[in-house]
Formats: structure tokens, C-alpha cells, sequence
């Protein structure tokens, strides 16, 4: 391709939508357009990356035994109301976009494909003999988030691989979900990127485990937890730890005192000259759930931790039959307008104690007439501790489980945090990254089958749910976490695997004749030998051109210019900007012999 027949703007600043390293890129190297908020044009440079990762991503599936397909990005109502989502993504998460057709149906854009796939297997799978089956797509994905940014990064649209698995049972299933973990990690590797795979939530999505696959970057919106021996990564969302043991209290007798201003963990610490690790805190949550009743929940746990929001979320979903609810809507601590709506009088906040009176809630129809008590594991032995008094400015020490207060129903709520203590090996430290996620893999069990009624008939005859696999990879996001990672003060710098062409000819001057003679030799050659060669044969400087090249990130650039006179020409490689000249007969086969060296 001749650049001065492609569709390229680049642009000299930075554009003022974008936030993080790789989205100024993209956009000032014409690969992007921002169309809506959300939403972006692909335009010919990064259409052909986006191509070359799908194809490597399709190598990789082809090679598991996955059958590709596409299926519909419209998707009925009913469905999603069958699995019980159709409220959990439109209304408590929001991120689907819901519409009516001209008959009134109730219509969603996919934001995922686990109900039309369910319904797909539903009707075409009957027997054992039919199992196992894998199919997957890529296709465009709909999702109507909050706050888009970050360019492909948490858009409104975006490129997906996503594939399902159905199996006759469990066994069978971790064997596909072993061969999907094996084939991301060869995905992350080929478009040349740094990447944990780590344990994970698996949120609204829903299974018996799943695993995240992030690529470092300080950009991430993850944060990573793991160990430098390799043996445990998870999710900040997902990770579990040893936290530090607790410190003795000082207190060995139960009383009440006066702590005014005291309604942070520091300053009663500070008051009574105590640890926080000997503080139980008691953290008020407002939950409502599809019904629109609301729950008001109180987690205990010591006073140096914080409660993680998603292992308190998964708790109440777990818990929604218990209010006669299919879905958790939302999961917030109720600022001073939310408790005016419930409480019965002002809430003593920052000196609640684990026995606040349920008389404390106003009777209404919609709200429990009790609170959900809960507590972290990190509560379970503390002894003569501290904690509120359900009084303003007061607390109560030496306070014990069983004797001042009843220990609430204990679980694992608690935040791991950098400096805990590996749960799987207590002589390791966690430590922290930063991470994009681009692909999550998830062993689903029968939640869908059961819900959608998807059942196969076994050896003996029996009818059982198929046991389903989920396994989604972010194509575009993929391409962008790729620039993310890897850039300088110049530009992109592409893995040649992914770039959108091997290299660039530049001729520094159009009007001399022996420059473009020798840069169209090297432009047909190449391209005829498989290396995918741009030619800049555009009415600009030199200097725009070699900046150009930069900011592309095209991997080798090829200089017709003072050296010719020597039948030679100046090749620079983008990710080192190491320069050497070539004889001329010898740039194609140097070039390949590169390429195929970094393909490994």
C-alpha cells in the first residue's frame, strides 16, 4: 500500500478524550476515530491488526477442535428470562442495550452469548454421542458501560472472541477448560505480550471457577496479586491471604468509654493506644434486590482490613432466595440521604457495634425488618476487643465473642492486600501489579442447561443438563493492551506478528529519480516475498516521514536515501532504532530471516 493513497491523518498532539498512553497512540497514529463516546471507527491500519490477531486467535481455537460460528448480536428477551438475567443486565448492571421491536418484543444487543447458545444446544444436541462440542465466534459485542475510556480499552462496542463447551460431565469439561487455558496463553505469546493468568470472580457470568488472563501494564484497571514463585495469582477481586496476626490487645476487662471524635479506626486507635487489628469495625451496606426490597447488611471485620465488595456481592446474590429474589440490583454503604429513607433515627456512625437493634429500622413494606449480620474470618478469634458502642462518641473495650456480643455467621469477606501472607504458603509475601484483562475463561456447570432446559440423553437413556464451558478473549482490547505495553516517547512500537505491516519504505525525497527507482524495486520485492511493505511515497519532509514511521510503529524502515549512491540503503528496526545499511540486493532476504526469527 502507497501512503499516499491510504486513509492516514496523524496527528502531532495529543487529542484531549484520551487518558492513558495507548489511546493517545492509536489516535495520533490513524489507526482510531472516535465516532460517540464509546464507540470507534477501525480504520485501515488498525482493521489489519485486528485481523492479524483474530486470525492467530482462530489458529489457536482451530487447533483445540473448536467449530467457529456466528451468532445473532439481537437477541430476545425471553431467553435472558429463562437464565434469570434479563433484570441483572438491564436494570442492577445496566450494561445491555434494551430495546422494542415494531411488535413491542423486548430486544437486547449481546453483550455475551451464553443464552443463545444454551437454546442453540438446546434443540440440536439430544445424545451422549453428540459430546463434547465446542463452538466460538468473533463478533462484535454491545455493552452500555457507565463510563467508557481508554479508547478499545472499556468501550461501548467492541471486538470478541467468545466460545461455549457442552459436555456429558465435569471431567470432561476441565479438560476443554485445560485446553482453553493452554490456548490463551499461546494467543497472549504469539501477538508478543507480557501476561499472568490469575484466579478470578466469576461475576454475573456465573460457574464453578474461572481465570482471568491479564496483561501487565500500569494502565491496567486490575489489580494483580501473586507470588514470585509463580504458584498463586489472582484478581484483587478473587485473592484470599493470611493477614497479619493481630497484635495482643492491652484490655483485659469489658467497660464502656468516652471516645469523642473518634468515628475513624486512626483515631480511636490513637484514643486508646491499641492496635487496629484489635478493633472490630462494623460496616453498614444497603442491598436491594429485583423485588425492590431492600436489605440492610452489617459486616464485622478487624478494624486493619476492608471488606471486598465482589465477595460480599457474590454472598447476597447466593443469598437471594432468602428474600424471595432472583437478582441483586445493587450494593452500596448508604450515604446520609439513603438512611433517611429507613432509619429510624440518625445512625451513630463510625461507633456501631456488631449488635446495633434492628429497631433501628423504620417498618416498611419494602424494607427487611432486620439486618444481615455477617463477619470476616479476621474477627473469629480476636479477644478483649475494641469496638462502637451504637453511641456517638463512645466505644466498648475488652469486649469478647459469646459474652458482650454474639459472633455473626463468619466467611471470607476480607480485601487481600500487598504484604499478606500466601494462604498456600505462609513464608510468601503477595505482591501487587497492575493488569488489563483480555481473556477470562469459565467452567460454567449446568447454571444455564438447568435454566434454559438444554439436556442430553446419557448411555442408559437418562436425561441430564449439559455440563457448559465459557471462553472469551478481547480481540480489540487485545490489540490495544499490546500498544499499551509496549511504546516509547516516539510511538507504537509493534510485535511484527500483530503490526499492520512488516515494514515501510521511506523515500526521503519523491523528485529524485534514483530513490523512488530503488524504492519501488524494494516495494515490489518485498511484497512478493510475504513481507507486507508500505510505501511513503507522500509530498512531505523527510523528518515528517521518519516521524510518522515512528509514531506507526511500523517494526523495520527501509531509507532510500544518500546511501543508494553506495547501492546501499538504511534500515532502521523500530524497536531498538538500531540502524545499519544494507546492500540493496540484500533486504529482502535480511527482513525475512528478522521476521521469521521473531515469530520464534
Amino acid at each position: 500500500m502507497r501512503l499516499s493513497q491510504m486513509l492516514l491523518v496523524t496527528l502531532r498532539e495529543d487529542p484531549a478524550e484520551a487518558e492513558i498512553p495507548s489511546h493517545k497512540l492509536l489516535l495520533r497514529a490513524g489507526y482510531i476515530r472516535r465516532v460517540a463516546s464509546g464507540v470507534y471507527a477501525y480504520l485501515p491500519l488498525m482493521w489489519r491488526v485486528l485481523q492479524k490477531v483474530s486470525a492467530i486467535v482462530r489458529e489457536e481455537m482451530n487447533a483445540t477442535g473448536a467449530q467457529e460460528c456466528l451468532l445473532p448480536q439481537l437477541q430476545p428477551s425471553e431467553l435472558w428470562q429463562e437464565s434469570g438475567r434479563w433484570e441483572t443486565y438491564t436494570k442492577a448492571e445496566g450494561i445491555m442495550f434494551a430495546l422494542s421491536d415494531r411488535q413491542g418484543r423486548e430486544m437486547g444487543l449481546g453483550p455475551t452469548h451464553e443464552e443463545v447458545i444454551t437454546a442453540i444446544a438446546r434443540d440440536c444436541i439430544q445424545s451422549y454421542r453428540q459430546l463434547p462440542l465446542h463452538l466460538y465466534q468473533i463478533q462484535t459485542k454491545f455493552r452500555d458501560e457507565i463510563r467508557p475510556r481508554f479508547g478499545l480499552m472499556r468501550g461501548r462496542e467492541f471486538i470478541m472472541k467468545d466460545g461455549y463447551s457442552f459436555h456429558t460431565d465435569e471431567d470432561s469439561l476441565k479438560q476443554t477448560y485445560a485446553d482453553m487455558d493452554q490456548a490463551y496463553r499461546n494467543i497472549i505469546r504469539r501477538c508478543g505480550l507480557a501476561f499472568q493468568a490469575v484466579e478470578a470472580d466469576s461475576g454475573a457470568i456465573g460457574g464453578s471457577g474461572s481465570q482471568e488472563f491479564m496483561v501487565l501494564a500500569e494502565a491496567g484497571e486490575d489489580e494483580v496479586l501473586y507470588v514470585e514463585d509463580g504458584s498463586y495469582a489472582a484478581n484483587v477481586e478473587k485473592a484470599v491471604s493470611r493477614p497479619p496476626d493481630a497484635e495482643p490487645s492491652p484490655f483485659s476487662s469489658y467497660e464502656k468509654r468516652d471516645t469523642p471524635n473518634t468515628a475513624t479506626i486512626a483515631s480511636v486507635c490513637e484514643m486508646l493506644n491499641c492496635s487496629p487489628t484489635q478493633v472490630v469495625k462494623n460496616v453498614l451496606y444497603q442491598a436491594v434486590y429485583d423485588t425492590g426490597l431492600t436489605v440492610l447488611v452489617l459486616v464485622s471485620i478487624r478494624g486493619d482490613r476492608d471488606v471486598n465488595d465482589v465477595k460480599l456481592q457474590n454472598e447476597l446474590t447466593r443469598r437471594a432466595a432468602d428474600y424471595k429474589a432472583n437478582a441483586l440490583i445493587s450494593l452500596e454503604v448508604p450515604d446520609a440521604e439513603a438512611q433517611q429513607k429507613w432509619a429510624a433515627n440518625p445512625l451513630p456512625l463510625g461507633y456501631i457495634a456488631p449488635d446495633l437493634g434492628d429497631d433501628w429500622i423504620q417498618s416498611q413494606k419494602q424494607v427487611h425488618p432486620k439486618f444481615l449480620r455477617l463477619g470476616d474470618n479476621t474477627v473469629k478469634d480476636l479477644t478483649n476487643f475494641v469496638t462502637g458502642a451504637n453511641e456517638t462518641g463512645h466505644h466498648v473495650v475488652g469486649a469478647n465473642w459469646g459474652d458482650a456480643f454474639t459472633c455473626p455467621p463468619l466467611l471470607d469477606l476480607d480485601k487481600a492486600m500487598a504484604g499478606d501472607r500466601c494462604l498456600k504458603n505462609p513464608q510468601l509475601t503477595l505482591q501487587t501489579a497492575r493488569g488489563i484483562e483480555v481473556g477470562h475463561i469459565f467452567q460454567l456447570g449446568t447454571k444455564y442447561s438447568q435454566a434454559l432446559g438444554a439436556v442430553f440423553t446419557d448411555e442408559n437413556g437418562k436425561g441430564n443438563p449439559l455440563v457448559m464451558g465459557c471462553y472469551g478473549i478481547g480481540v480489540s482490547r487485545l490489540a490495544q493492551s499490546a500498544v499499551e505495553q509496549s511504546h516509547d516517547k516516539d510511538g507504537i512500537i509493534w510485535n511484527p506478528a500483530i503490526a499492520p505491516y512488516h515494514a515501510i519504505i521511506t523515500v526521503p525525497n519523491i523528485n529524485v529519480e534514483e530513490q523512488m527507482q530503488v524504492a519501488e524495486q524494494l516495494y515490489a520485492e518485498l511484497n512478493a516475498a510475504g513481507v507486507e511493505t508500505l510505501l511513503d511515497d507522500r509530498k512531505e519532509r523527510a523528518g515528517v516521514k521518519f516521524k510518522d514511521a515512528d509514531l506507526m510503529g511500523i517494526p523495520y524502515r527501509v531509507v532510500t536515501g544518500r546511501a543508494i549512491a553506495n547501492g546501499k540503503v538504511e534500515v532502521v528496526q523500530r524497536a531498538t532504532q538500531e540502524k545499519q545499511e544494507l546492500e540493496i540486493s540484500q533486504v529482502v532476504s535480511t527482513l525475512k530471516t528478522w521476521l521469521e526469527a521473531s515469530q520464534g
